[in-house]
């Protein structure tokens, strides 16, 4: 005969609230909106300090660190929706959205530029970028999951905007998305 402990039931019952995924607030996806913009600001950081020649392995390896912290924000910001927002409220996400939407822009703009830094190469003399191989595909394989990542979270923010904001809100998402494939196309 199996006994049924009320502190069995208990444990039950709070095993699946946990497993059951819970809205967040509009404030909280603004404090993670917060958290991708921070993350996406220090990524470009990173990468506009990098030199176009005489960069080290350690800077180059930061900018990969960066883009998997940025990655990692984007993830747990698309975890859990907020469910439909009425107007003001989407205008507050697509606004905190925008405001850092250049940051990510200029982030791509100078991957692009800065591609011969990462790729082994010399003169007749000397060593004008890093003298370890792999560095390009690595960094293209950051940019895809990147690319995925912030496509799911665009997308989840959209899903849930109101009809008003959604072409707004996609043209922002196809703007950034469309860098994404400029970048990604230039480590192909």
């Amino acid at each position: 005969m199996v006994h049924i402990t009320p502190f069995f039931l208990l444990s039950i019952a709070t095993g699946i609230s946990l497993a059951t995924p819970t809205e967040r607030t509009v404030p909280q996806v603004l404090a993670d909106i917060n958290v991708v913009s921070t993350r996406v600001t220090s990524l470009d950081n990173a990468i506009t300090a990098f030199p176009l020649t005489g960069g080290s392995l350690v800077a180059a390896l930061g900018i990969h660190t960066s883009a998997g912290t940025v990655i990692t924000s984007l993830k747990a910001a698309t975890g859990n929706a907020t469910g439909p927002v009425d107007e003001i409220d989407g205008n507050s996400i697509l606004n905190a959205v925008q405001a850092f939407e250049p940051t990510i822009q200029h982030a791509l703009a100078e991957i692009v530029v800065k591609k011969p830094a990462f790729v082994v190469s010399m003169t007749e003399d000397k060593l004008i970028a890093l003298p370890v191989g792999g560095l390009p595909l690595l960094i293209l394989q950051d940019l895809r999951f990147l690319k995925g990542n912030t496509t799911e979270f665009s997308s989840a923010l959209i899903e849930n905007a109101p009809e008003s904001l959604i072409p707004a809100a996609t043209a922002l998402q196809n703007g950034i998305l469309e860098s994404f494939d400029t970048a990604i196309s230039a480590y192909t």
